[in-house]
């Protein structure tokens, strides 16, 4: 799983690709403490490029929007496919990692 880093309107957007699985779940859960350590805690997960999540990838995005919480940001999912929109909903972890459409969307949402 790739892992791209960007920043837009002072958020902090992590673009992955892949498997969100047990073997990437830990780079992306560092990925988000680093993020958050470095003093940006508005982060959006664009999960465009993810065609498999699993619940190690679920617990590093609640271990990761814990971490932002802590440090009075939010971090927020966008461009959730079908599988991981499906997963969301039977854990009912939507209701917590609320996915926006597009990752603008989700900007624009602070």
């Amino acid at each position: 799983m790739q892992i791209e880093q960007s920043e837009r309107d002072g958020v902090v957007v992590l673009a992955t690709s892949g498997r969100f699985n047990m073997v990437s779940a830990p780079r992306i859960k560092a990925r988000i403490d680093e993020t958050v350590a470095a003093g940006n805690a508005r982060i959006v997960v664009d999960l465009a490029g993810v065609d498999f999540i699993d619940s190690s990838g679920l617990g590093a995005l609640i271990g990761g929007l814990k971490t932002a919480r802590q440090a009075s940001g939010d971090l927020r999912i966008a461009a959730a496919g079908d599988q991981v929109v499906t997963v969301l909903k039977l854990t009912n972890l939507d209701r917590i990692l609320t996915p926006f459409d597009t990752v603008e969307a989700a900007v624009d949402g602070w």
